[in-house]
């Protein structure tokens, strides 16, 4: 039909300084996008498929493409023609499986749908897996958008971005629900710029350094949390436009703060205008009947294998990172991808070709995702939610690992949380969960990460894990917080946390901000402040985050006090010491070896009134030349029942090399004289 006159749009460039450049160019050759779809390389597949605007011949109007291998036919349905199957019918082109149509009848905003025929003649109307808007539910129409227009003012944080040593910089994230974080008066959710202007401020107030939003792209159930995606390249529009999406991102940039976002390549829900079965066949989830679903999430697994899938996905992150400045995507459930028998019982999975549980296509399509990644966006973050012992997540495709920069530590998540919900007279016997981490802390990349999978579905908040009477539980939490902040790697924590939410988090209200009207959360709210502050600004607690350089045990293994001690260190030889007493007795006079001589003071101390806790003295303690724990020096000091104390440690004397004595000039002999 347009065989000499098809248009394509250049993909949308970002580099360092931000900002994109799209062009609309006469297409001469189709083979080629279509050739490198098919390959599982059209890594800006979404300049290809799905809707936009452009001229043919003289005329304004839009060209939408969609890949349907298998159907019978495919046609354009919405408002402007009826939702008439026969009004819009779409071509073949070149028995591609990929269909499509110009037409000048819709405007932006305009909702459609594509009518496909599958074999037997059945009838589906499908969302485009393209749209970059989509109706809000419970509509699941797509709609026509532009991305184009938004004049993005985040070029300096662009520019440092792609500049910085992402693994050796603070991390400090705080991770989000955009649509319960707060809500106006009548509960709806903050569009995308209202949450903006809100929430900055208070993430500057409070010293994170990134806000991680659960997913935003478009998802047909509340409950879902983002979690089950029916419009991979679409922000919700629960909360505005793209656009509106752009300024939330681009404002966060222009405040100091970066952006990530839960990113869902695991999985995709069954809903029929969805992916699910898009032609009548397995187009998008894996053809194997023992691979394809995740029966208790009620979901379908993405066929990773197949290079059209890869195109899908790959694209579709470097969408988010390129088109929207997202700073990185945490990727949701890995350990659910490499896994054949995830979650399967005996009979209910297929082995590979080597007899073996591990998903070969999986493993190769996450290290062609990240080595895509890094060559487009080198600064980009991206973070694995993989929650067993696969080795070198973190390390480099060419070395064997799957190519990731950082990892959730949910081993460490796991322990910590049992040991604190544990009652401080049986920890003790626990103390190795308090413990182990630190002798894997350095074998990936980690993220020490408290999330919202911590806080629902009968787990109670992080507060109300914390045994004992009102005021131990904010005790305990802010020793956790101060242990948590002193341990190595990046930190998250969800939303309300940082104040003592005592209610479990739900999607369906906004926190419970009114607590801070109560002294206790209040004073919570000051300590994480304090803490995060305290974090971004010394170097010792990020600089060496993955190396044995920046840490160093001084009390590992005092079970019966619950008590550990330890330095962290950065480059430059700065260093504190974090000691932290998870038990309700104060410990007077413990005594500890310490690196050098001087005067030890209190740097923070999450026993301090002002943080709502007893205001134990703490003064400085003078080292003694009394060796202790493979130390030459030690120190005496008091530490106050459930709590975290940091120690500033005396800086090193450098000696001081005296000059070499001057030599006496020789005396020089008596002058003759004739006479003599």
């Amino acid at each position: 039909m347009y065989s000499d006159n098809r248009f394509y749009r250049l993909p949308a460039l970002r580099g360092p300084l931000g900002g994109s450049v799209l062009k609309y160019q006469k297409k001469v050759d189709f083979d080629l996008p279509v050739y490198l779809f098919k390959q599982g390389t059209n890594f800006e597949s979404y300049d290809f498929f799905g809707s936009h605007p452009v001229l043919l011949d003289g005329e304004k109007g839009v060209l939408f493409r969609v890949w349907a291998p298998n159907a019978e036919a495919v046609s354009l349905v919405g408002d402007f023609n009826g939702w008439d199957p026969g009004a819009l019918p779409m071509e073949n082109v070149k028995d591609s499986g990929i269909w499509e149509c110009f037409t000048t009848l819709v405007r932006e905003y305009d909702v459609y749908k594509y009518c496909v025929i599958q074999k037997g003649g059945k009838e589906v109307y499908k969302a485009d897996p393209y749209a970059f808007h989509a109706e809000t539910r419970p509509g699941n129409a797509s709609k026509v958008y532009d991305l184009e227009g938004y004049q993005w003012g985040d070029r300096a944080w662009e520019k440092a971005e792609a500049k910085k040593d992402v693994v050796n910089a603070p991390m400090n994230i705080y991770e989000l629900h955009a649509g319960s974080w707060r809500t106006y008066p009548d509960g709806n959710p903050f569009n995308y710029r209202d949450l903006a202007k809100e929430l900055i401020p208070y993430i500057k107030e409070m010293g994170y350094t990134h806000v991680e939003l659960m997913p935003v792209a478009e998802h047909p159930f509340d409950g879902s949390w983002g979690y089950q995606v029916t419009g991979y390249y679409a922000p919700t529009s629960r909360y505005g436009s793209p656009h509106d999406f752009m300024a939330f991102v681009d404002a966060c940039h222009q405040n100091g703060i970066g952006v990530l976002m839960d990113w869902v390549p695991a999985h995709f829900p069954r809903d029929e205008f969805g992916l699910y079965m898009f032609d009548g066949t397995c187009c998008y989830e894996d053809q194997d009947p023992l691979r394809r679903e995740h029966k208790e999430w009620g979901t379908m697994v993405f066929d990773y294998g197949r290079g059209e899938v890869q195109s899908f996905l790959i694209s579709n992150a470097l969408y988010w990172l390129r088109r929207f400045h997202i700073d990185g995507l945490r990727v949701d459930a890995v350990a659910s991808m490499l896994y054949l028998d995830y979650n399967r019982k005996d009979g209910e999975w297929r082995p590979n070709r080597d007899g073996g549980n591990e998903n070969l296509e999986a493993i190769a399509f996450l290290r062609k995702l990240n080595k895509a990644v890094f060559e487009r966006v080198p600064g980009a973050l991206m973070i694995a939610e993989e929650s067993t012992a696969w080795p070198m997540v973190t390390r480099p495709p060419q070395d064997g690992g799957l190519g990731f920069n950082f990892k959730w530590n949910m081993g460490w998540m796991n322990d910590v949380l049992q040991y604190m919900s544990t009652d401080p007279l049986f920890r003790k016997g626990n103390h190795d969960k308090l413990t182990f981490s630190f002798f894997y802390a350095f074998s990936e990349n980690f993220v020490l990460p408290i999330s919202h999978d911590e806080v629902v579905h009968g787990k109670c908040s992080l507060i109300n894990k914390m045994p004992g009477e009102y005021d131990q539980k904010f005790a305990q939490l802010r020793a956790f917080y101060g242990y948590m902040t002193a341990h190595p790697g990046k930190k998250l924590l969800f939303m309300g946390q940082e104040f003592g939410q005592f209610t479990e988090w739900s999607e369906e209200h906004g926190l419970d901000w009114n607590l801070l009207g109560y002294d206790r959360h209040r004073q919570l709210q000051a300590y994480v402040a304090k803490l995060n502050r305290l974090y971004r600004d010394l170097p010792v607690f990020w600089q060496a985050d993955y190396s044995w350089d920046g840490f160093q045990w001084i009390v590992p293994d005092d079970n019966s006090q619950s008590v550990i001690i330890f330095r962290r260190m950065d480059r430059a030889g700065n260093e504190i010491i974090a000691a932290c007493n998870f038990t309700p007795v104060t410990r007077e006079d413990y005594q500890f070896g310490v690196p050098r001589p001087g005067s030890y003071k209190v740097l923070l101390s999450s026993d301090d009134e002002a943080f709502g806790g007893s205001g134990v003295r703490l003064p400085a303690a003078r080292s003694r030349k009394r060796p202790m724990h493979g130390l030459d020096h030690s120190i005496s000091v008091t530490l106050p029942a459930f709590s975290a104390v940091y120690f500033s440690v005396p800086a090193e004397k450098k000696a001081v090399k005296k000059a070499p004595a001057k030599k006496a000039a020789p005396k020089k002999a008596a002058k003759k004289t004739v006479d003599q």
